[in-house]
């Protein structure tokens, strides 16, 4: 059953089970518009340095587990050349045994330097020449990076390093 009221002018009709619905939604509205306006305004009254809050301020902690990420300006540098000789023979070897997910360790004794050597996707012919791509870890003292290549099978079954490049993230 449809009624037609005037409300504030204007004529609009509407059934009883719309009134009803009207009068329990309108009635929260207020209460729903106070809750979000103190929830959204609230947020941004806090102090960004809740350290002040606890009596903290002042005190900084580091820690040696952070290093910077692949790819980032301090990693730009590939490692020193006498440990590379050791990456590339890692690389030689790993990609001569194969194998689905292999990955073999080096070390240099010299300078203590050590990473490990991944290849990663699939073997592809480039040049008339079957590739693969690697990632190398390297980490010497607190310093870590990570490196990406690419070797070829030469005669012989021979894997030589064409590229070695800091990782970059893509």
């Amino acid at each position: 059953m449809l009624m037609a009221r005037r409300v504030q002018g204007c004529l609009y009709t509407e059934t009883a089970m719309a009134r009803l619905w009207r009068r329990r939604c309108c009635a929260r509205l207020p209460l729903a518009a106070t809750l979000a306006l103190a929830l959204a305004c609230g947020g941004c009254s806090l102090p960004s340095n809740f350290d002040s809050l606890f009596g903290s301020a002042g005190t900084s902690e580091t820690t040696g587990s952070i290093t910077p990420p692949p790819g980032s300006k301090e990693a730009a540098e590939l490692p020193p050349e006498r440990d590379l000789i050791y990456t590339r023979a890692a690389v030689s070897e790993v990609l001569t045994r194969g194998g689905k997910n292999a990955s073999l360790p080096w070390e240099n004794p010299q300078s203590g330097a050590r990473g490990t050597v991944t290849p990663i996707a699939s073997a592809y012919t480039q040049d008339g020449a079957v590739c693969h791509d690697f990632l190398a870890s390297y980490v010497s003292g607190s310093s870590e990076a990570w490196m990406q290549g690419e070797a070829c099978r030469q005669a012989h079954d021979k894997w030589e390093v064409r590229s070695l490049k800091p990782w970059k993230r893509s």
